[in-house]
């Protein structure tokens, strides 16, 4: 029996060590994000705590990272749904 045949070939062979490395570098990035998360948690609750609206800062951060034509773009549509409806 050809021993070729059913094991792969050496490009592919997986060392124990370093598929070590990439579980454990993995590892930690997700505990980094959760450190993260966590601080991130801590701020908006020490926001709120100073009378801020928690709802409202987590919209203008997401408005800080879009385009400023896109978001004028959003908002014209917007107000032109709202006056259809009789919102405004």
């Amino acid at each position: 029996m050809d021993d070729t045949a059913s094991s792969p070939p050496d490009s592919y062979r997986v060392t124990a060590d370093e598929l070590r490395q990439f579980i454990e570098r993995f590892e930690r990035l997700e505990a980094e994000k959760k450190d993260i998360a966590d601080q991130q948690k801590e701020v908006m609750a020490e926001a709120k705590g100073r009378g801020y609206d928690t709802k409202v800062i987590r919209k203008v951060v997401a408005l800080r990272k879009r385009e400023p034509d896109d978001i004028a773009e959003e908002e014209a549509v917007l107000e032109m749904y709202k006056e259809a409806l009789g919102m405004r």
